[in-house]
């Protein structure tokens, strides 16, 4: 196996990564394998779904499924190399539809077909045996020996960018938003990528290409979460137990908290968010069920000890499962849509009845605990509401500095670097957070500057888009380039996801942010050097430095 997806990468000076029988993150290396030659499958599906439209054929279910699929793969999704095969075998049978009609029309059309790419001539074999020992055509750094390392690095970063696009398009589908633009698109740069480009500057400018991309799925993804729930609302949440059996969501999921809600309704079954679905708390058409009582935990790193711990069920409806054996609650956590693992039941539809029937088989909790509240729900509607407010108190010298201070959380000792930043801002700052990298501080008490909360809670890290727009408004409000504002990024980084979102921001021409806790491992030294030449990309150093070069530099 070969993987170095994610900030737990094992670091070698030869840029080994995860290189053994078993990743850092628990996954085995046949199921390494199998992703690699799934991802090899998806890049050849691009390639003739890609061909297929121009004799404007266009299969919407391939088009749906295949980023789905590519989510697989994203880290802490599906460990199940049973699931990841069976998703190979049907990525075979798409490739082959597509393929069969795109030749077809290219000779009804009279045209000779374009050489095949690296991905599209590969065969698949017929047995898993067979593609296992095959892995080492599909490997993501297939090719190493015969390009610079620089190649190899930047194939990854827009690789890795458009996995974490693709999770988003997929969590965007879920919620009834699809556009066969961005269809369209992913399918080019993914055909691109499978035929082992090597050109560096058509690779930096992809990246970018790929930042923009995903900008407009967080658009598709914001309507969809706003037209099916409301626009997020400013919310006190209890993060302290209630008496009562217990079911426990976790992921990023909203469709399936919806459904759970509305299923254990009339159960006496109380409903807590973790992680990433704390911001459920704040949309109208799901806090208005009584049966979600608050959140339990913190952030995903922590699942083992917190799902351990909790007296109920669990259902991971997205990204961030760990091994569920370690806790020994295996046998009462459920999985959903692309998520896997070993011998946990899988939930393939919207009955949740089983997760329902272990719940009310559980202790649950004994007591009720004295609450204990932390607001969510600043939202992009919250936020643009508050933006006059929020200026009028920046020209009267109030607000000197804003602070984004959030992304992917993790357990390296080093990520109490954020805490710290947080804790350390200037008091007449006004702190942002997003994504589950917030849990390090949101329960600490910020105050307030004439009424307007000093930390603001915008959501998951789904929701970068609302502070995007909320910094377009500011710009605009001060007649300022968007560096021109004095606002400081400060993202904590871990899968790919994340690695989308900064690439979001470097294609919207944001400079200047800083990230850590470590510098992604696939990226060498002269595509570090790059970025910091080209966007001013800093890497988070000592705590009192960093937020006096912020300020300096606004």
């Amino acid at each position: 196996m070969f993987c170095i997806q994610c900030e737990q990468t094992i670091r070698t000076p030869a840029g080994d990564g995860c290189a053994y029988s078993t990743g850092m993150c628990g996954k085995t290396s046949d199921v390494s394998d199998l992703q690699d030659v799934l991802i090899l499958n998806l890049q050849a599906i691009s390639y003739w779904a890609n061909l297929a439209r121009q004799y404007a054929i266009v299969d919407s279910e391939i088009d749906n499924w295949a980023p789905k699929a590519f989510f697989s793969t994203l880290t802490n999704v599906n460990f199940d190399p049973e699931r990841i095969y069976a998703y190979t075998r049907f990525a075979e049978d798409c490739k082959n539809s597509l393929r069969d009609r795109a030749i077809a029309a290219a000779a009804a059309a009279g045209d000779t077909l374009p050489p095949l790419s690296a991905a599209a001539q590969f065969e698949l074999p017929d047995t898993i045996e067979g593609i296992l020992a095959s892995a080492d055509q599909a490997a993501v750094n297939r090719g190493k020996s015969d390009v610079h390392e620089d190649v190899i690095g930047l194939r990854l970063l827009c690789l890795y960018g458009l996995k974490g696009a693709a999770a988003y398009f997929e969590h965007a589908r879920v919620l009834g938003q699809t556009d066969q633009g961005v269809a369209t698109e992913y399918h080019r740069i993914m055909a691109w990528l499978g035929s082992d480009p090597s050109d560096i500057d058509a690779l930096l400018n992809t990246s970018m290409q790929i930042g923009q991309l995903n900008y407009r799925i967080m658009e598709m993804l914001d309507k969809g979460e706003t037209d099916s729930f409301g626009h997020p609302e400013p919310t006190q949440v209890n993060v302290k137990p209630i008496a009562g059996k217990c079911i426990l969501v976790s992921g990023h999921d909203m469709h399936d908290i919806e459904k759970i809600l509305q299923q254990t309704a009339g159960t006496g079954i109380n409903v807590y968010t973790h992680g990433e679905m704390l911001p459920s708390h704040a949309y109208p058409e799901l806090k208005k069920h009584s049966n979600l009582v608050g959140n339990y935990g913190t952030a995903w790193q922590n699942q083992q000890q917190e799902f351990a711990d909790f007296p109920g069920a669990v259902v991971m409806t997205s990204n961030c499962i760990i091994d569920p054996n370690v806790g020994q609650y295996a046998d009462r956590i459920f999985t959903r849509s692309i998520v896997g693992w070993p011998g946990v039941t899988h939930i393939t539809d919207d009955d949740f009845s089983a997760v329902i029937d272990c719940a009310l088989q559980q202790e649950g909790f004994s007591c009720t605990e004295i609450e204990k509240m932390i607001t969510v729900g600043f939202g992009r509607n919250a936020l643009m509401g508050a933006a006059p407010a929020v200026i009028d108190q920046v020209k009267q010298g109030n607000i000197s500095h804003f602070f984004l201070i959030g992304g992917c959380d993790g357990a390296a000792a080093e990520r109490s670097y954020f805490t710290d930043f947080a804790v350390n801002a200037p008091e007449d700052s006004l702190i942002l957070t997003l994504g589950c990298g917030k849990f390090r501080f949101n329960n600490k008490h910020f105050g307030d500057i004439n009424g307007i909360p000093r930390l603001l809670d915008v959501g998951q890290c789904n929701d970068a888009y609302s502070a995007i727009q909320l910094a377009l408004a500011l710009s605009e409000a001060f007649d300022c380039d968007l560096n021109e504002l004095p606002l400081t990024l400060v993202l904590s980084w871990f899968e790919q996801k994340a690695i989308v979102i900064l690439l979001t921001l470097f294609s919207l021409g944001v400079k200047g942010i800083y990230a850590g806790p470590t510098t992604p491992a696939f990226l060498t030294d002269n595509l570090v050097k790059v970025l910091q030449d080209k966007f001013d990309y800093r890497t988070i150093g000592d705590v009192e430095s960093d937020i006096k070069d912020a300020i300096a530099a606004a």
